[in-house]
């Protein structure tokens, strides 16, 4: 059983963890709304025209890719006809093919370069803003015509010289980003939903 003494030492750490997301929560509130919402209209124009998402990033964002198109291929709330997604860091065969054959660097761009079209949409996520297998992608994206989003946090201001929308949560810690992250997309779903199909 944890002690009283022990809950009252690092009861502390819980409630700092609640209270830096919601500094971030606010100080986004404040700087990435429109951000969001351009990307939101990006999306549904690729949504109206039949055209696919492509999602990619490491670690946790490699996750978030998977859980973002999870929404759009399944569905988000309601039930709808499936969207094209799909998550680059899922088909593992082809994930060590290039890593092994060319460089883990280019895992995400030789895809893009295999299965994207113009105005297909890459949402590329990178917490730091420096990931290269992510600015490769980015590149590639540009190079064919996708439209690029990118979520990414403070290390990454640079990335909107580079893309058609940059969400730059005003944050260096990871897990906050993160945080952002997930809040972002699942809003995007929202957009979606209720834009095409009433809900």
């Amino acid at each position: 059983m944890i002690s009283e003494i022990k809950m009252n030492e690092y009861g502390d750490v819980i409630r700092s963890v609640f209270g830096r997301h919601f500094d971030v929560f606010k100080r986004s509130l404040e700087s990435i709304l429109d951000d969001v919402e351009r990307a939101a209209f990006l999306l549904g124009d690729a949504v109206r025209g039949d055209h696919r998402l492509f999602v990619c990033g490491n670690g946790g964002s490699a996750a978030d890719s998977q859980h973002f198109a999870a929404e759009w291929v399944c569905r988000f709330k309601n039930d709808r006809k499936p969207l094209p997604a799909i998550a680059l860091t899922v088909d593992t065969s082809v994930l060590t093919a290039i890593g092994n054959d060319y460089d883990f660097n280019h895992i995400f761009s030789r895809q893009v370069q295999a299965l994207g079209g113009p105005e297909d949409v890459l949402v590329a996520i990178t917490t730091s803003g420096a990931s290269s297998n992510v600015l490769l992608a980015i590149d590639q994206a540009k190079l064919q015509g996708l439209k690029v989003i990118a979520l990414t946090g403070e290390g990454g201001k640079e990335l909107k010289e580079k893309v058609d929308v940059a969400i730059v949560v005003p944050s260096e810690e990871t897990a906050r980003i993160q945080e952002m992250h997930e809040l972002i997309y699942h809003a995007w779903c929202e957009f979606v939903d209720a834009q095409f199909f009433g809900a």
